[in-house]
């Protein structure tokens, strides 16, 4: 490889980062405290350092050159140079590798040792010394890429919220076991975009999917040495690669294509971000990057006591929110994975931290005023997850008008009430019905709550319905992490059974728990393998498995074939009917013209509930009537939205009730369309039911009937009865 010293040109300081513009390439490194920057060229390889370059040129806090011989492929760090005073604020130190912040391709893997830290391991707590080891050896290595990519007719989908079913995936954990995939594609992008996947997601009828972090991360060293790995990702060091460890080609172009192929199947694809905190740790972890560069304008330090970290994230750091260049990368990083890797939303970690200025949680801060403004990201589906673990983290509900949040009192009303507690009826309803109390108040629509029963962090599906206590031995930390407070149960047996009894129950636990999610108001997420009964064994903290214990496991999939298509069909009934898919809170009142509320809560007498009804502590089943003429919502074109009129029962008691038909109009007949009671959600007898009649609802069941309006009184009625 040439030298390059001889022939470096003063250069740019914008754009930020190494950018190849037809003939060489640009180098600019944000800097504020820095008093000198070196730009470290490598072999093909990353394993000899073959050049230096000092960066001369400094432009409003930015070092800068522009290489006219260099081209993509070339593997590239900073040591940058500057005071070693940490109680300041300032472990400058330039015998580090550091990693450019605005990288958009991050070969190669860390190898821990003592020379990735900044400071003497050893020295004392109290008085570290520099340590003046060279880390290049065990640093991964930036690489200049090419941007080009062949998008064609590729453009945003823009799948309305109201419409949008969201599938939680793992990138490596979705393919990794998948017989149909060849084996040098599965865990990678590549095998995301293959047939086998594609149908999957299609044969659902999912219209999202929702990847954990791909943004470039680092394994702990700490579950490096325990033999794990940082399985789930949230552990960012580079906010513009895709993790180069799914990449079966090595290159960024394939996540593009991925990108690009589920597009054309009529899927988004919305990215788990993490910009609240970095791979970096806390004052004693590695100098990888941020801390190298100017670690007192990265990140949030302790007044008083410049060496720590604000943590409000139980990671040893947050980020820089107040400072104009930290805002600037995270939008720069935005609005590159829109507009070059053409992605269609962002669902945020731990987004309260994201908010706080000084230290409250502040909902109209600068992230959130500069993404409104922004004609890109303004654009773009924008999700929170709306808690930290700060004072005053917990913030559901409280994020501005344009996002949406992981409702996480979604779940826990859902899990509770068909775990059987009492007194909660009032909070799952609100739940079931789009949490008006949360979202309306400011002007937000149901589709403001992301509703979910399960994600990645924690239980699965089928082990929420088999055990009530965690079993995280896996993780080798005694048991002590993960959530305690699970709102589970186990049906009768801890873990595995064959018992055909408790079995049956958890399979119509599953089924209740799908069909409440998608038959309720706001936008349903699954979690990937729910569908297909994927278990952790009892696991609701498997960060850091990255085995066959997090991966889906396809061929025990077989097993589930009636479990999938009960999912699909509860998919098909929510896109078929609008009435599931509403832009507008219900009313609770006339509407239309149609003589009848748009929603009726009915006690199991079959008349309407009182205030009274709504306090009884032990009352566990009701029903909804849903008139499909009382929908007051206009489609694209202006026209009226109808829908039939629907009857959704909930029974999480431990009795049936014999639960009477609303007279709805005259000669009504209705049609059953889920019961949770029976194998695959379907009666074995189909037969319609006559309004006045009572649906014998089964205990711990869910089932939705549509009326038919007969045409004469002279129909033949159906014998009573089940």
């Amino acid at each position: 490889m040439p030298k390059h010293a001889a022939t470096v040109w003063p250069g740019q300081p914008y754009p930020l980062g190494a950018t190849w513009d037809g003939e060489g390439v640009n180098f600019a490194l944000f800097s504020e405290h820095a008093e000198g920057v070196e730009l470290c060229l490598f072999d093909r390889r990353g394993r000899r350092e073959i050049e230096r370059i000092p960066l001369r040129r400094r432009t409003n806090q930015v070092w800068h050159c522009y290489l006219p011989e260099a081209r993509p492929g070339l593997l590239y760090g900073y040591r940058v140079h500057g005071p070693y005073a940490p109680d300041d604020g300032h472990p400058f130190n330039p015998n580090k590798l550091l990693l450019d912040p605005y990288a958009k391709d991050i070969v190669g893997s860390v190898l821990w040792s003592d020379a990735l830290f900044g400071y003497r391991i050893g020295s004392g707590a109290q008085d570290p010394v520099m340590d003046r080891r060279n880390s290049a050896r065990g640093m991964p290595k930036c690489r200049v890429i090419d941007p080009a990519f062949t998008w064609g007719e590729d453009r945003p989908l823009r799948t309305p919220w109201h419409d949008t079913i969201i599938y939680e995936l793992h990138v490596k954990g979705f393919t990794a076991r998948h017989p149909e995939i060849a084996p040098w594609l599965r865990g990678t992008y590549a095998g995301l975009a293959t047939a086998p996947a594609i149908d999957h997601l299609r044969y659902l009828g999912v219209t999202a999917v929702e990847l954990m972090p791909v943004h470039a991360f680092i394994d702990d060293r700490r579950l490096v040495e325990k033999g794990l790995r940082n399985y789930w990702g949230y552990n960012s060091i580079g906010f513009f690669a895709p993790d180069a460890r799914y990449a079966a080609t090595g290159y960024v172009g394939e996540f593009k294509t991925m990108v690009k192929t589920l597009h054309s199947a009529g899927i988004e694809v919305i990215l788990d971000v993490v910009y609240n905190h970095t791979a970096e740790g806390n004052h004693l972890g590695p100098t990888l990057s941020f801390r190298g560069i100017d670690n007192a304008s990265y990140y949030r330090l302790v007044a008083g006591n410049r060496r720590h970290y604000m943590d409000y994230t139980g990671c040893g750091n947050t980020l820089n929110m107040m400072h104009p260049r930290v805002l600037q990368l995270i939008m720069d990083s935005l609005r590159y994975w829109v507009l070059e890797m053409h992605v269609d939303g962002f669902r945020f970690d731990l987004a309260s931290a994201l908010a706080r200025e000084l230290h409250a949680v502040d909902r109209l801060g600068a992230f959130f005023d500069i993404i409104h403004q922004d004609p890109v990201l303004s654009q773009v589906k924008l999700i929170a997850e709306p808690w930290d673990l700060g004072e005053g983290g917990y913030q559901v509900g409280n994020f501005p008008i344009g996002w949406t949040e992981w409702n996480g009192r979604y779940r826990d009303a859902v899990r509770a009430y068909w775990k059987g507690d009492g007194g909660i009826l009032g909070e799952f309803a609100s739940r079931l019905t789009g949490s008006s109390d949360l979202y309306e108040h400011d002007g937000r629509r149901p589709y403001a709550s992301i509703n979910f029963v399960t994600c990645h962090d924690g239980y699965t599906l089928r082990d929420l319905v088999s055990y009530e206590h965690k079993h995280n031995e896996a993780n080798l930390e005694e048991n002590r992490d993960g959530e305690n407070d699970n709102r589970s149960w186990n049906c009768g047996v801890e873990g595995r059974t064959q018992n055909r009894h408790i079995r049956a129950l958890r399979d119509r636990q599953k089924r209740n728990l799908l069909a409440t999610l998608l038959l309720s108001q706001g936008v349903p997420m699954l979690l990937a393998g729910d569908e297909i009964g994927r278990t952790q064994r009892g696991n609701n903290n498997a960060y850091c498995q990255d085995n066959e214990l997090s991966w889906i496991d396809w061929e025990s999939a077989r097993q589930e074939q009636e479990l999938l298509a009960f999912v699909r069909e509860l998919i098909r009934l929510r896109k078929h009917h609008p009435v599931f898919r509403r832009r507008c809170f219900f009313e609770g009142r006339i509407v239309n013209g149609s003589g009848a509320k748009d929603l009726t809560w009915l006690t199991s007498a079959g008349l309407e509930m009182t205030g009274d009804d709504w306090r009884r502590p032990n009352l566990r089943n009701f029903g909804l009537l849903f008139a499909g003429d009382g929908l007051i919502e206009e489609d694209p074109r202006g026209r009226p939205v109808r829908d039939d009129n629907l009857l959704l029962l909930l029974n999480a008691g431990t009795e049936e009730i014999a639960f009477p038909i609303p007279r709805t109009s005259p000669y009504a007949r209705w049609q059953v369309l889920v019961d949770t009671a029976f194998p695959g959600g379907r009666r074995g007898n189909r037969r319609n039911f006559h309004s006045g009649e009572r649906y014998p609802l089964q205990a711990r069941s869910v089932s939705l009937l549509r009326q038919i309006k007969s045409k004469s009184p002279d129909e033949p009625r159906a014998a009573p009865g089940s």
